[in-house]
């Protein structure tokens, strides 16, 4: 699979944070830039819509993610899933392309 995949877990979770910020349509934009203990780290950010060149992807309740062309090079075939753990809480991202990844979750190596 070349595109990204949202669980329904991460879904759900995109759709309630964006209706607490008041954003009713939109999606969250994922990106990669390099830093972070691994040489590459994940970034978030709310938007209300894409970007020129971005491709969108859906999960289900019309969940959105936004991802540009550079940063899908690095995210091609992965999972994005949401922990609900205690001490985990967050998106998680079930990476195939990451050759190393850091305790923190939030850094890999490509």
């Amino acid at each position: 699979m070349d595109g990204i995949q949202i669980t329904e877990v991460a879904a759900k979770k995109i759709r309630s944070l964006m209706a607490k910020q008041g954003i009713a349509d939109g999606g969250l934009r994922v990106g990669v830039k390099g830093g972070g203990c691994s040489g590459l780290s994940y970034t978030f950010a709310w938007e209300r819509e894409a970007r020129m060149g971005d491709e969108v992807f859906e999960g289900l309740e019309g969940a959105k993610i936004y991802v540009d062309k550079k940063s899908l090079l690095f995210l091609k075939g992965t999972v994005l899933d949401y922990d609900t753990a205690l001490l985990g809480k967050g998106f998680v991202f079930n990476n195939p392309n990451a050759k190393q990844s850091c305790g923190c979750g939030s850094s890999f190596g490509a």
